[in-house]
């Protein structure tokens, strides 16, 4: 019995959607485009890396990966972590940091292809909610912290993530208008594209009227040419920028680099190492579980198989100088719209992207870096926007705590550390809430038949984020057509995790043509406003 329904569903053949996938796949390479080259640049990368790790994506894993429409490539959740790696590897050598950190991906895409393999793509589910969501939320404030000088023409100023926000009010005073207005002109439209209503417009993605008024304006103001002007007393501890294009190689041979395992021994190599392979890991099987649930034809993907391929893809992108990569959730949304029908959308886009860069390299070098750090900053927003806040407000004021520490801890040391942190502190209120030690690792429940093709599964104690695996793979494996009741009167805590988990399986179980219930949830108080709180035994 498959995991889930459709799970190993022969890819469909070219030959069924090669029209509408052919279009999907062209309008996402127009959005991927200047993304890869800000994710590169933002990640102390060479441009190019951003555009491999697109390549890679396209042609490579969309041809053995288990998705159907989810878009592969550089995403901006790691930035931070890599941008960290050169830093921390390179130790101010910016080229030997990438070298290293290509070492790293490496490494990564192996352990994730050895997860995918001992199908660890269920794993995703012990990382619970509210600090999955701190994680992106933290990701996205370091990418603005660290994009806003671009945006000003200056350099970014403090030693520690911390440190750089401090610093910003200071630095950013001493803006370059040029530069200022390029950015502005770039946030203007990101904001205000969405807003036109004519459909011809509307089909043009907001990102390539983004990098071609940056173009534009960048003739205009010879950015080529341009250097930074002192209209008035600039203190000492503020620096400009020294270039405002993107720097693209005249020879695409000239792109590749090999990765230099010579700190194959270094705690720091490794937690570089665990840090991509964990990130990377889980926003890939949450991204391709999200674009499942968007999928007009409700297919679902083999998660395991799609770890694998991403793993594949991540070493073979970063044994030639590119970028780690995920199955993004943007550009595979677009792609949905787009009319996408199948992986192979996702092979044209890769396609598309190597054909630019042959074609039109020149074009390239044109960019203004701070449209691409405009595009930037507006994604970043959108990963900690006050609406993510009020989310976690909605779930229970003890939500908004974990992913609040979440964040702080982030930012206050590093990515991974800052996730183990939200991980225990969700233990530690699990454990003041009286739950024991056993209960937390192990869920106690009872599957049990109540007629033909008739189920009740039984839960009892706590069902937490950090048990709740063992229940999973048991209704996962229950066949379709049938009558699955959740019995949750027993229960004395259900986390939102878990609360979300079985939400989402009735909603999907019953759109596979069968019948679920929840009951018991009127013995249990809700501890947020959200429908889909954590609740606790009255």
């Amino acid at each position: 019995m498959p995991t889930i329904p459709g799970e190993f569903m022969q890819k469909p053949s070219l030959a069924n959607h090669w029209r509408q996938d052919i279009t999907a796949g062209f309008l996402v390479f127009l959005i991927a485009l200047p993304l890869c080259l800000g994710i590169a640049v933002a990640s102390g990368f060479p441009p190019m890396a951003g555009i491999i790790s697109a390549i890679v994506g396209g042609l490579l894993v969309s041809r053995i990966g288990g998705a159907q429409l989810t878009i592969t490539g550089p995403a901006a959740g790691l930035i931070v972590v890599i941008l960290t790696s050169v830093q921390t590897l390179g130790e101010g050598d910016a080229l030997a940091g990438y070298r290293y950190t290509l070492a790293a991906i490496v490494i990564a895409g192996a352990l994730q292809t050895v997860l995918g393999y001992f199908k660890a793509g269920r794993l995703a589910a012990f990382f619970p909610a509210s600090v999955v969501h701190g994680m992106l939320a933290a990701i996205g404030i370091i990418i603005i912290s660290k994009q806003l000088p671009v945006m000003a023409g200056v350099q970014s100023q403090g030693a520690s993530i911390l440190s750089g926000i401090a610093a910003l009010p200071h630095s950013l005073i001493y803006f370059m208008p040029q530069i200022g207005l390029i950015a502005l002109a770039g946030i203007v439209v990101l904001i205000g594209w969405p807003q036109i209503q004519q459909p011809l417009l509307r089909k043009i993605p907001a990102p390539i009227i983004v990098i071609t008024s940056g173009i534009l304006l960048g003739h205009l103001f010879h950015l080529d040419q341009l250097q930074p002007g002192e209209t008035f007393i600039i203190p000492k501890d503020v620096l400009f920028a020294t270039h405002f294009l993107v720097t693209f190689p005249d020879s695409l041979l000239a792109s590749f680099y090999l990765p230099d395992f010579g700190k194959l021994t270094g705690f720091s190599f490794w937690e570089s190492v665990v840090s991509i392979c964990l990130v990377g890991s889980l926003e890939s099987l949450l991204s391709a579980a999200a674009v499942d649930k968007l999928d007009p034809e409700k297919r679902y993907s083999d998660l395991n198989k799609e770890l694998r391929a991403v793993g594949i893809g991540n070493l073979v992108s970063g044994m030639i100088g590119g970028l780690p990569m995920i199955a993004e959730i943007v550009r595979s949304s677009a792609n949905i719209d787009a009319g996408g029908r199948s992986s192979w959308a996702n092979f044209f886009h890769g396609g598309f992207v190597l054909l630019f860069v042959v074609l039109f390299p020149d074009l390239i070098s044109t960019i203004p870096l701070a449209s691409l750090a405009a595009l930037l900053v507006y994604t970043g927003f959108r990963l900690a926007s006050p609406q993510a806040f009020a989310k976690s407000m909605d779930l229970g004021k003890e939500q908004l705590a974990l992913f609040v520490i979440t964040i702080f801890a982030i930012l206050a040391s590093n990515l991974l550390i800052g996730v183990l942190i939200g991980i225990a502190a969700k233990l530690l209120l699990h454990i003041g809430r009286g739950v024991s030690l056993g209960n937390l690792l192990s869920i106690s429940y009872q599957l049990q038949a109540s007629g033909p093709n008739s189920w009740i599964i039984k839960v009892s104690g706590a069902a937490l984020f950090s048990n709740f695996l063992a229940l999973k793979s048991q209704v996962a494996s229950l066949a379709d057509g049938q009558t699955v009741i959740f019995d949750l009167s027993a229960a004395d805590l259900i986390d939102h995790t878990v609360m979300e988990f079985i939400a989402h399986y009735r909603e999907d179980y019953i759109a596979r043509g069968g019948r679920c219930e929840i009951q018991g949830l009127a013995d249990l108080e809700s501890l947020g406003d959200h429908a889909l709180a954590a609740r606790q035994r009255r």
